[in-house]
């Protein structure tokens, strides 16, 4: 493990094995470097929070909205006083539905929703409707005795990124040279890229066959490929071959080589590269966060405890 990483599983205790927790903090304490499966949307009530993603520092306002997604790791500096939403839920519900590929490279990498720093209206308009469904689910959390409430709150999450894609395919999709294209003609032959993509990725497929699958050259695709997912198509077949790979690195049958070879990648040392550079830990380091070494307890705000795995050195000297 690299000597600036002292990563934490957490492990989100969940109610009654629901898949959300939301929860109000108003601590004054600081949270180390961390991660857990679940996706994160963090939002300041009062005063700011500051939340740091790798090299990137977050000084969150009032009512701003940062989604973290599942598996990245973060560390959260509360000011003096202050209160902020928590809210945690399980992404897989959402990741799962069947052409929701598109919001995939989107929703990959840290998201912030702030009014105050745009001008363009659109972007004020988005961060008022997600600021709104934001407050729908903060009211519909506590009411147990609502019928269908959990996938109530759902139906706000998918909303909520809908919004947030709409407005990035507004936005990036349609470059100049690609004005000439109809919106809905360029969206879908990309979506069957991506499509073809999440169905082939553990085999050996090229750019060239990504782009056959959507009808573009290879020139044509990459260059539209980039501006719709913010990522090179080396980039996101990657983090789509790692993601797959962080489910297998849970069976305790499978070896980290057979991971590698379930997950696309064709020899063992690119897929060590590969996993270190985009989860900052070894296949066999992230299987020992799920071993339960070094576990601690971990008091929340609300009275809950979390339960949090620290990687041992016994764990950090594991070889693949």
């Amino acid at each position: 493990m690299a000597k600036n990483l002292r990563g934490t599983f957490e492990s989100v205790p969940f109610h009654d094995n629901e898949s959300l927790l939301l929860y109000r903090n108003t601590e004054h304490a600081d949270f180390d470097t961390h991660w857990h499966p679940a996706a994160e949307i963090i939002m300041p009530l009062e005063n700011g929070y500051q939340v740091t993603i790798g090299r990137q520092v977050y000084q969150l306002k009032e009512r701003d909205i940062l989604l973290i997604p599942p598996g990245v790791l973060h560390s959260l500096q509360a000011p003096p006083t202050g209160t902020r939403v928590i809210f945690l839920f399980n992404f897989a519900p959402i990741s799962s539905l069947k052409d929701f590929s598109p919001l995939l490279p989107i929703l990959s990498q840290p998201l912030l929703i702030t009014a105050g720093a745009f001008d363009a209206p659109e972007d004020v308009d988005l961060h008022r409707d997600a600021y709104r469904l934001m407050q729908q689910i903060i009211d519909a959390y506590p009411d147990r005795s609502e019928p269908l409430r959990v996938p109530m709150i759902y139906s706000y999450l998918i909303q909520f990124f809908v919004l947030v894609g709409r407005r990035h395919i507004r936005r990036d999709l349609l470059s100049q040279d690609a004005k000439s294209r109809k919106q809905a003609d360029c969206y879908e032959r990309l979506n069957a890229s991506l499509n073809f993509i999440n169905a082939n990725y553990m085999n050996d497929i090229s750019v060239e066959d990504a782009a056959r699958s959507a009808g573009f050259s290879k020139f044509h695709f990459s260059r539209l490929f980039k501006q719709f997912t913010e990522q090179t198509f080396c980039g996101y077949l990657n983090q789509r071959r790692i993601n797959a790979a962080e489910t297998l690195l849970l069976n305790p049958r499978l070896s980290v080589t057979d991971v590698a070879l379930q997950s696309g990648f064709s020899s063992l040392s690119t897929f060590n590269r590969t996993f270190r550079t985009l989860k900052s830990c070894t296949p066999s380091e992230f299987k020992a966060y799920h071993q339960r070494r070094g576990m601690r307890i971990r008091k929340r705000s609300d009275g809950d405890t979390a339960v949090v795995y620290s990687v041992s050195e016994k764990d950090t000297s594991e070889k693949d």
